[in-house]
């Protein structure tokens, strides 16, 4: 029966998975559910379509990174670039180099996994250089802007003042957070801004335990501080695991802004101050030493 007690652990079960929390088993829930069942070394893992996806592969993902193997950002989802880093891993360590991590990969993992400190995986480092690297202004820059309804009043005006400044931008209006994180993945996208009405402020990046977006984690609180300028009560950015911020390859951030009254009367301000935050993370991508 789901009753009082039931609610109260999946509210907690959301809250430490990076979900909404709102009580409700949805498909994303039940999803993040069957996904935490998994430990590393229950199933073999293999690239397959669809991908698979769980708690031990994220467990491989960052035991790979910590080893120096790039499997990209640490995502729980088993795919070419994560069979490519286990290819090379087999290869280092002697064993048939076939990207299926089964009895024998698994087994050099712990006798090689348990060797390395708990410092932060290649893929950390490689996107804190890359964003480093970024040329400090926004002609150029390729962004995503995804509406998932209601505010693309708002994504248009920032649509325009960034190609204003030169910027290539696309514009997005799907309620599906996978599908806009693959069109922003084609369109090779160098930041997402994702923007959808909610009940009150939220901002939030793609952070899971032993990995975390730096420049995703900037840019939400760069937008944090313009939106609380405009006195408008928002939360404190949070690190979450939402489709659209997941499964996007490039720093990303979703901003829900509520109650929608006060966007509406605080639109074009809101608008601005997007466009100033985004300006501000081109010129310091990452969080100043």
């Amino acid at each position: 029966m789901f009753g009082i007690a039931t609610e109260a652990a999946l509210r907690a079960f959301q809250e430490v998975r990076g979900l909404r929390v709102d009580g409700v088993c949805d498909d994303l829930t039940w999803t993040a559910l069957q996904e935490a069942s998994w430990e590393l070394g229950d199933r073999h893992l293999n690239l397959r379509a669809p991908n698979l996806r769980g708690d031990d592969v994220a467990e491989l993902q960052r035991v790979l990174g910590q080893l120096g193997f790039d499997t990209g950002r640490v995502d729980g989802i088993y795919g070419p670039q994560s069979e490519r880093a286990v290819r090379d891993f087999q290869h280092n360590t002697g064993l048939a180099a076939d990207g299926v991590c089964g009895y024998e990969t698994f087994a050099a993992l712990r006798r090689v996994g348990g060797r390395v400190s708990d410092g932060p995986p290649i893929a950390t480092v490689r996107e804190q250089q890359s964003l480093r690297e970024l040329a400090p202004r926004m002609a150029r820059k390729r962004v995503v802007l995804g509406c998932f309804g209601g505010l693309d009043v708002i994504t248009r005006t920032i649509g325009r003042q960034l190609r204003s400044a030169g910027a290539s931008v696309a514009e997005l209006d799907n309620s599906d957070g996978s599908a806009q994180a693959a069109s922003a993945n084609r369109f090779g996208a160098d930041v997402y801004l994702g923007l959808a009405a909610s009940e009150a402020c939220t901002v939030s990046y793609y952070e899971v335990p032993g990995y975390v977006s730096y420049g995703g984690r900037r840019l939400a609180q760069l937008i944090y501080e313009q939106v609380f300028a405009l006195e408008l009560l928002v939360q404190s950015p949070r690190g979450m695991r939402l489709p659209v911020l997941r499964e996007t390859r490039m720093p990303a951030v979703l901003l829900e802004l509520g109650p929608i009254h006060a966007v509406v009367a605080h639109a074009s301000a809101l608008a601005e101050a997007m466009t100033t935050a985004l300006r501000e993370w081109v010129d310091t991508p990452v969080q100043p030493s």
